[in-house]
């Protein structure tokens, strides 16, 4: 089980909550982004990590509840035949 340890004045001050000033003076986050960043740090956890994960459709891949392969040759020879390029499985 995890100690919940008090914050200190140093532990605070180290942990800005505002963004530091850009020495430049550049302000390159547009509002409306800094807007949406500050809404969803204020949600719960477990809604931010809800949100976190899109799920997307591998084609090939997702298309049965699983494959086995005798040796990593074959998985690799499966990958090369099988899969798309664009999917990051090719041999380099």
């Amino acid at each position: 089980m995890r100690e919940h340890v008090r914050p200190t004045e140093e532990t605070v001050t180290a942990c800005p909550t505002e963004p530091p000033d850009d020495p430049a003076g550049n302000t390159d986050i547009p509002a409306d982004w800094l807007e949406e960043f500050e809404a969803a740090a204020r949600r719960p956890l477990e809604v931010r990590m809800r949100y976190a994960f899109i799920r997307t459709y591998k084609p090939v891949l997702d298309d049965a509840p699983y494959r086995a392969f005798d040796t990593m040759e074959d998985y690799r020879r499966w990958c090369q035949e099988n899969l798309p390029e664009w999917l990051g499985y090719a041999r380099v």
